[in-house]
């Protein structure tokens, strides 16, 4: 594959070989973002899972106390009485017959979506499309809730929902380049402790088998595992 001049450049600031701490990691991750725009900063956790079972499965929420920098839209589907309430609270989207058959004809302008219980038989209907993508409303997540004030408050202020792929890799933004390191660093953090609070009891041998940041443009950058794992602990 070839590389651009900017990402060659980029990439030699890396050591391949070498597994950084989470410290020097986000201090190089920011150092490699050097696009012309605010880069995404990811996270991706290899697991020792098989998603294949569902006792393996590992999803949830997190909460960033510094979010995520992305400006998050979120779809409200409910009932016309509670519209207005959903609207007040800040959803960029409210409605129900309409989305649903939006969505059935490849809509996707939302980033998350939320719906109250007495909806979900209508809402069901899209678990196959909505699903694949991490869509979905789940009750086990809060994104099905009669509390729409709290849920979308929550979602706007920085809590993502993740779920692991079929390789068993978690793939997060938790920041953007223009973050302090500080910042990445809390956030990166709280991602990393709740995964650990999620390993399934099903789980044999090694649970994190790697960790690796990197920025939308930027090369990956491989993380001390054990180090950041005893920074949770």
């Amino acid at each position: 594959m070839k590389r651009s001049k900017r990402f060659r450049k980029t990439a030699d600031l890396v050591d391949r070989a070498r597994y950084y701490s989470v410290e020097e990691g986000v201090g190089l991750v920011k150092k490699t973002a050097t696009a012309g725009f605010d880069e995404s900063i990811e996270i991706s956790i290899n697991l020792g899972v098989d998603p294949r079972h569902a006792d393996q499965m590992v999803r949830g929420t997190v909460s960033f106390p510094h979010g995520t920098g992305k400006e998050v839209k979120v779809l409200v589907l409910t009932n016309e009485p509670r519209w207005d309430e959903a609207k007040e609270a800040g959803a960029d989207f409210v409605g129900l017959d309409d989305f649903v058959e939006k969505i059935k004809t490849g809509w996707f302008e939302m980033d998350s979506v939320i719906a109250t219980p007495d909806v979900m038989a209508v809402v069901g209907k899209l678990g196959k499309i909505l699903g694949p993508r991490g869509l979905m409303p789940n009750p086990k997540i809060g994104t099905v809730t009669n509390d729409l004030t709290d849920a979308i408050k929550q979602i706007k202020a920085g809590r993502i929902d993740f779920r692991v792929d079929k390789y068993g890799i978690l793939h997060v933004i938790f920041g953007r380049s223009s973050f302090e390191e500080s910042q990445l660093k809390e956030n990166l953090l709280a991602f990393f402790d709740k995964v650990l609070k999620l390993k399934p009891a099903a789980t044999k041998g090694i649970y994190v088998k790697a960790v690796t940041l990197s920025s939308t443009m930027g090369p990956g950058i491989k993380i001390d595992r054990q180090q950041a794992l005893a920074l949770v602990k």
